[in-house]
């Protein structure tokens, strides 16, 4: 249970901060391209969805990685 908790904070750390990197490029185009910071509901549900995909894939992965005792 304590891999499982510590392995979903690591996913969560590293879905936050892609989601919020993702969510900055998107703004710095939007900015590039139209020249005002317009945050389209369009750019939070991408934002979303890459949160939850990257997500599901880290906890995956560090979970895996728990198991095998390298956590």
């Amino acid at each position: 249970m304590k891999q499982n908790v510590k392995a979903c904070g690591q996913a969560l750390l590293t879905a936050t901060i892609n989601a919020l990197l993702a969510l900055a490029l998107m703004l710095l185009i939007e900015f590039a391209i139209s020249g005002s910071f317009k945050l389209a509901a369009a750019y939070l549900w991408a934002v979303s969805i890459i949160g939850l995909v990257i997500f599901f894939a880290q906890f995956w992965r560090q979970r895996h990685l728990c198991r095998q005792h390298r956590c």
